[in-house]
């Protein structure tokens, strides 16, 4: 579940923001090209990143005006109402001094906050920026490679809602349901005209002649191959007194793709001097199958209505429980598969066989979380799922199982409100 949605009020506008983890530090992440609050824990990936942060501080998350869950605007404010909106969301926070994370286009609003409150400012961590938009190359530290990259962000415009912009932004996650996830993100964070809008705001941006008065620490952390060019961030780190530049390698503009993890580690440890000890690759996890008893012959006399009622409630029952051992679910299998982004259906309701995984960032679901009643004809004398309809929960793959519970198989009969179950072998 995402964390709890307020509003902040900056003049005549409602700014969305969230507060996440009790940390030492104040840490305001100032949001790129777009965001949605709620949106962005439903990607494992997103969530990972942003918990990794909130573990070390108390993390402050907004949608910029215009942008999430943030009230539209009709026409583009100037950059200094953009950023006195990172300070409503601070006072509404109880924030007294924090430090600012600026990714992308929310690096000049918090340079330009750290210039304008200093004494607010704990520390600036200007994430794949620049200083400037020009689209003059002999004007711009990237040179053509800067306007070559601009155009084809604009001209993913023609095409928002699709998913686009991740081929130019997160180049390691190509890939069909990347493409269509982004597309939902494009389309719940801004408008078509929106965006266009952002995209038009970038290249009026210039806030160098505020660098060299930036008197906070700071870190440019930047991706070697991203398609904002590493040049902006030479420029920056070269012009703010002190600042210190950390370039890594890779080509995702996005900091959740690619290496977050270490992305995240040189963050905290420049706002806390450390890092944390990485988790163990050890953990027990707990596989759950789940059948839905006599479903061949139950879908055959209750008809397709009734049989997709009895699976959206055999869904229900699955993720209430996934939802409160913290565990995941990976897919559906066969031929009544469900992509969670649309709920759709297909197939025949004759069968259904369904994957889900279960993974918890320190410990695993229980094996209580399986009742203790009766049958388990769901396994092969192999231990696998037989062709029966069922639904498994499993870690990532890059966790290795070195040790495990028992994995159970369960059933639910839909003419009883019970799950069934027995320890498998």
């Amino acid at each position: 579940m995402p964390p709890e949605t307020r509003y902040a009020r900056s003049g005549e506008i409602n700014i969305a923001y969230q507060v996440v983890g009790d940390g030492p530090l104040d840490l305001v992440f100032v949001p790129g090209f777009i965001s949605h609050l709620d949106l962005q824990w439903a990607d494992p990936r997103i969530a990972r990143f942003l918990d990794k942060l909130a573990s070390f501080s108390r993390l402050i998350l907004f949608d910029k005006r215009g942008t999430g869950l943030s009230d539209p605007v009709a026409a583009p404010a100037p950059l200094e109402d953009r950023m006195d909106d990172v300070r409503a969301v601070m006072d509404a926070a109880g924030s007294e001094r924090a430090a600012l994370f600026g990714l992308s286009e929310g690096g000049p609003m918090s340079i330009l906050f750290a210039a304008t409150y200093p004494e607010r400012t704990r520390a600036l961590i200007l994430c794949g920026t620049f200083a400037t938009g020009s689209l003059d190359p002999d004007d711009h530290p990237g040179g053509q490679r800067w306007v070559d990259s601009f155009d084809r962000i604009r001209g993913t415009l023609e095409h928002w809602g699709e998913g686009q912009t991740l081929a130019l932004m997160a180049p390691s996650a190509q890939g069909e349901r990347e493409r269509i996830g982004r597309g939902i993100f494009e389309r719940s964070s801004a408008s078509p005209q929106m965006a266009r809008t952002l995209m038009d705001m970038v290249i009026e941006t210039d806030v160098r002649d505020l660098l060299p008065s930036i008197r906070v620490p700071t870190l440019v952390l930047h991706r070697e191959e991203e398609f904002i060019p590493v040049e902006s961030a030479h420029y920056m780190a070269e012009h703010i007194p002190g600042a210190r530049l950390i370039v890594l390698p890779g080509a995702d503009h996005i900091p959740f793709y690619g290496d977050a993890d270490g992305y995240a580690e040189e963050i905290e440890e420049f706002l806390t001097g450390a890092r944390h000890a990485p988790p163990s690759d050890r953990i027990l996890t707990t596989v759950m199958f789940t059948d839905i008893v006599g479903s061949t012959e139950r879908a055959a006399t209750l008809g397709d209505a009734r049989w997709r009622e009895l699976l959206a409630r055999h869904d229900e029952l699955i993720r209430a429980e996934l939802e409160h051992h913290r565990g995941r679910e990976v897919k559906t299998m066969g031929t009544a598969s469900w992509p969670p982004s649309t709920g759709r259906r297909g197939g025949s309701a004759a069968r259904r066989r369904s994957r889900s995984r279960c993974a918890r960032s320190k410990s695993s679901c229980a094996p209580a979380s399986i009742p203790e009643s009766a049958s388990s004809s769901a396994m092969t004398s192999a231990g696998w799922p037989s062709t029966s309809e069922r639904a498994s929960a499993r870690l990532p793959e890059p966790v290795r199982r070195s040790s495990r519970a028992p994995s159970r198989t369960s059933s639910w009969d839909p003419a009883s409100p019970s799950w069934t179950g027995a320890p498998s072998s």
